[in-house]
């Protein structure tokens, strides 16, 4: 018979193989509730696009890399629990220290020569690289003292990578679904940084002296970020797409009161208190003019579909010009309208507001026929791929009137928009007359970032210049051939291939 004692023996092996398995869980997850946040946090300073993402993940996995090989020989080397302590306190302080390195290193990535790809890896880097290195040395450094208490390998290895992937997971769909909604990134880093630190506080209670210089050094952190007033979030709101400021923007007009909508790193568009028909925006403008001016249109009857509200700013002004028009705006984010709404001098009474994405909304209205379909939903060079691809434009064909009209807004870099001319050869297999316009494009010899605007249509255009009737005096006109003439063999943009990242890459390598 097994001596009465032998229980009492195990019980206490098997609660620190718990801890172990526990603290493995919850840093795979705080790993990837930082990795989540980082995206919406260096939002404001590059934008979010998948050149943004690319760059976090891989971040992340080259310090999770890193760390795992530190980890692995640190348990070599005979490291005790005291040990994951330190990794653990370190993590807090590195965490926290994220917003304080914010408040330095994102002003300068923005206002530095750097393009939007090398300035996006120099801040993600300077930001996350630290956190991920020491949350790395955890898994390797726990599974080592595990099998020391459990002597079968391939058990303790295999419970304790499944735990770290469930915690990968955990985290991933706690971060994106509720903390980041409900707390805002400040404040999920914040408690990030606290839970962290909770979780070293019992591997350092028999390296106290360690333990007391890790929580030293994290109120001097927690100091310093109070007195910079980083842990407050810069965003008025956040959403589960943007971070959503209102800025006053009375000096970017010429008269009156005005606000702009901020998403992001990206001024959306300005809204005027007194003269709701005012746009500021040259693009918005010529989208609004060339609608009115298209051959057969009857603006004041026609009915319009809206593919993205952010600030309403177009259909605000059309609704101050022609109240008899139809508005039906398809806006992702129930925020930004309730946003727009609330401070941007917006009513929605009389419009149909869907929140949803565009093309899913477009698609549900079966059976309706518009006169104008606008495209506005291209944030900055973040640019929706299934928004610009020929079974879209099929689809919004579908939906308009003869003679109806697609026009819509994007950027790209001047003098070689291969993405402009890629969108313009797609819809032309489409549209029987397809063009691009601008308000008056830089020499060749000058790169710069450039919003363009495509129309699309089976009735021929408006003449070039185009001449503003209302608003601001401003003309524009038709660039179609030094679009065609600048990019060689453009690609025709498909559901199966539309790699609209790759081709924005010249703006973001070398910005402009």
């Amino acid at each position: 018979m097994a001596p009465v004692s032998a229980p009492s023996q195990v019980h206490p092996a098997r609660r620190r193989l718990a801890a172990y398995g526990a603290t493995v869980f919850l840093a795979a997850a705080l790993t990837m509730v930082l990795e989540i946040a980082a995206g919406r946090l260096v939002a404001p300073y590059v934008g979010s696009s998948l050149y943004t993402w690319t760059a976090i993940i891989g971040v992340v996995l080259a310090g999770l890399s890193v760390g795992n090989w530190l980890g692995g020989r640190w348990a070599d080397r005979g490291a005790g629990p005291a040990a994951a302590g330190v990794a653990l306190g370190a993590a807090a302080v590195a965490s926290l220290a994220i917003l304080l390195s914010l408040e330095l290193l994102g002003p300068l990535v923005r206002t530095s020569a750097m393009g939007p790809l090398g300035g996006t890896l120099v801040l993600v880097g300077g930001l996350f690289l630290l956190p991920a290195v020491l949350l790395g040395i955890l898994t390797p450094l726990l599974t080592t003292l595990a099998l020391g208490l459990d002597e079968r390998t391939g058990h303790v290895v295999g419970r304790m990578h499944a735990l770290g992937a469930l915690g990968s997971i955990a985290g991933t769909f706690l971060a994106g679904y509720w903390l980041i909604p409900a707390m805002g990134v400040h404040g999920v880093i914040l408690t990030t940084a606290l839970v962290l630190a909770a979780l070293a506080a019992p591997f350092l209670i028999s390296a106290w002296r360690r333990g007391a210089a890790l929580a030293a050094l994290f109120a001097l952190v927690s100091g310093l970020a109070w007195q910079q007033q980083v842990l407050v979030s810069p965003c008025d709101e956040e959403s589960a797409y943007f971070c959503i400021r209102v800025e006053n923007a009375t000096r970017d007009v010429p008269f009156g009161e005005a606000r702009a909508l901020v998403l992001d790193h990206l001024l959306h568009s300005i809204n005027h208190r007194q003269e709701p028909a005012l746009l500021a925006s040259p693009y918005l403008h010529l989208m609004d003019e060339v609608a009115r001016q298209w051959p057969g249109m009857e603006p004041e009857s026609a009915d319009w579909f809206f593919a993205g509200g952010g600030a309403y700013t177009h259909p605000r002004a059309l609704n101050a010009l022609d109240p008899g028009a139809s508005v039906t705006v398809a806006e992702v984010d129930p925020a930004v309208t309730r946003m727009a709404e609330e401070a941007l001098f917006v009513e929605t009474e009389g419009w149909r507001v869907l929140h949803r994405d565009a093309r899913l909304a477009l698609a549900r209205l079966e059976g309706e026929r518009f006169d104008v379909v606008v495209g506005d939903v291209f944030h900055d060079v973040a640019v929706p791929a299934h928004l610009v691809t020929r079974e879209f434009a099929e689809l919004v064909r579908e939906r308009l009137r003869p003679g109806g009209l697609y026009t819509l807004n994007i950027v790209d870099r001047h003098p070689e928009p291969r993405l402009v001319a890629s969108l313009l050869r797609t819809l032309e297999g489409v549209f029987g007359h397809v063009d691009v316009w601008h308000q008056g494009l830089p020499s060749d010899g000058d790169p710069a970032r450039v919003t363009y605007v495509l129309t699309a249509s089976d009735t021929p255009p408006p003449a070039s210049p185009l001449r503003a009737r209302h608003g601001l005096p401003r003309q524009w006109e038709r660039v179609t051939g030094r679009v065609e003439g600048a990019v060689a063999d453009p690609l025709v943009l498909t559901d199966s291939h539309s790699p609209v990242a790759s081709l924005l890459a010249p703006l973001l390598l070398r910005g402009g």
